[in-house]
């Protein structure tokens, strides 16, 4: 079994900050790549940003420059500090993960149940 545990989420003030954490724990053989969707009402889930086992990153246009992703290859987790945020930034964050579960699997994604971000004032 894997499991993807979420933390971080809540309501923050417009231009306020949180960090949003992904804990992978389970049967893993090795973590590929790293990432972060969301979930806005009414909308489809789209990508916020991915990070690599090598550390290579990628952002949606919506927010670069005012969010970074991060991983602890040791612990396996990802973060994702969010900064400047913004009403429209409002949704439900997923945190997706690839992973190997043996030397003799190939490479599957799993999801995490998704936490609530909401800015508002």
């Amino acid at each position: 079994q894997v499991q993807l545990v979420e933390s971080g989420g809540g309501l923050v003030q417009p231009g306020g900050s949180l960090r949003l954490s992904c804990a992978a724990s389970g049967s893993i053989f090795s973590i590929n790549a790293m990432g972060w969707y969301r979930q806005a009402p009414g909308k489809q889930r789209e990508l916020v940003a991915s990070i690599t086992s090598g550390g290579v990153t990628n952002y949606a246009d919506s927010v670069k420059g005012r969010f970074t992703i991060s991983r602890d290859n040791a612990k396996n987790t990802v973060h994702l500090q969010m900064n400047s945020l913004k009403p429209e930034d409002t949704a439900v964050y997923f945190c997706n993960v690839w992973m190997r579960r043996s030397t003799y699997s190939s490479a599957q994604d799993y999801w995490g149940q998704g936490t609530q971000v909401t800015v508002s004032s």
